[in-house]
């Protein structure tokens, strides 16, 4: 890359940085202060958007930073060595380790994306990256749990969303594995990554530790702008979009599917506590809809996808929501019969 272009990027990025924490300090500070101060009058709907943006980033500000921590780790400490003997080289059975691996780790689907980001850029092949970020903020035990109690300790909805979740994650990796041979990181995010992985002098354990948190800390601000858009965007829809929009697909299986879908996409729950809200729809929609709601949520949803197109080409991106929709939603319905 030129150094003269690499030097604008650079800062077009720091000045969209910057600017995206003046809205969020903006929305801070004027519903609580300048309202009260100058005694004008704040919309409603604004004071709204406000508390459910502010409540997005709370709710997923901690896993993002255990997910830094974690790429922090893997950057540092994990050799490509160590990606070869690990990972198998029959692709099932990749994306196979990879699904269970994903299922044992607790992870939200905002702290997932940049540890995927660090395996694949190390080595990891795309469609088993695909695999754990599917089913890590999906089936890990602490979503499964929470599944359990939310549905007043129904063993049939947790076991349900494990088994669909799993076998859906299982599907659209191994055909992630046809389509893309590449591992679809966007071209400066491998520029980097391999200037960063140039061999080293030997540090001690103190300086690798050092070396870490300071990787983690650039990994978290170049996620956290992304967080932050995707959240807005999903708390403005919540704000200003009726719910009641959604039913135009009709009310039947098929179309109560779609509005669930639709509305896991757009609420951009975390994943340990979307069950909670699912299972506040029971009297509205039947359980085949209330489970493709638990299983869509945590593998896409609209912040998850600012964070994403961030990290992946665009086109893989797409490709990989439209496999998540198509996927699940058919095996969500065969459910029915179940």
């Amino acid at each position: 890359m030129n150094p003269v272009f690499r030097w604008l990027h650079s800062h077009l990025i720091d000045f969209t940085g910057i600017f995206v924490i003046g809205i969020v300090i903006y929305l801070v500070s004027m519903s609580q202060f300048v309202g009260s101060e100058l005694s004008i009058h704040i919309p409603t709907s604004f004071q709204q958007l406000n508390m459910i943006f502010l409540s997005i980033l709370i709710e997923a500000i901690p896993f993002v930073l255990i997910g830094v921590l974690i790429a922090g780790f893997i950057q540092i400490f994990i050799t490509e060595d160590h990606i070869r003997r690990w990972i198998p080289k029959n692709k099932f059975l990749a994306v196979m380790m990879s699904c269970v691996v994903g299922a044992l780790f607790p992870a939200c689907e905002c702290g997932i994306v940049p540890i995927v980001r660090r395996l694949v850029a190390k080595g990891v092949p795309i469609y088993a990256g695909v695999g754990f970020l599917l089913t890590g903020p999906l089936i890990n035990p602490i979503v499964i749990l929470s599944t359990y109690m939310a549905f007043g300790n129904d063993l049939k909805m947790a076991a349900l969303r494990m088994g669909i979740g799993f076998v859906a994650a299982l599907v659209i990796a191994l055909i992630i594995s046809q389509l893309f041979k590449s591992n679809q990181l966007k071209h400066s995010l491998s520029e980097v990554t391999q200037s960063m992985d140039q061999p080293k002098k030997h540090h001690s354990f103190i300086n690798k530790i050092d070396e870490m948190l300071k990787h983690s800390i650039d990994e978290f601000f170049d996620m956290g702008k992304y967080l932050i858009i995707g959240a807005f965007v999903a708390a403005f829809l919540q704000t200003y979009v009726s719910a009641k929009s959604l039913f135009l697909f009709g009310e039947g299986v098929i179309g109560s599917t779609i509005v669930m879908m639709g509305l896991a996409y757009f609420l951009s729950l975390c994943s340990e506590a979307d069950a909670f809200i699912g299972a506040s729809f029971r009297h509205l929609f039947p359980s085949t809809s209330i489970l493709a709601f638990l299983v869509y949520g945590p593998m896409i949803d609209l912040k998850n996808t600012f964070m994403l197109l961030s990290v992946f080409k665009t086109r893989f991106v797409f490709v990989l929501l439209i496999l998540i929709t198509f996927i699940v939603f058919i095996c969500t319905q065969v459910t029915i019969w179940i």
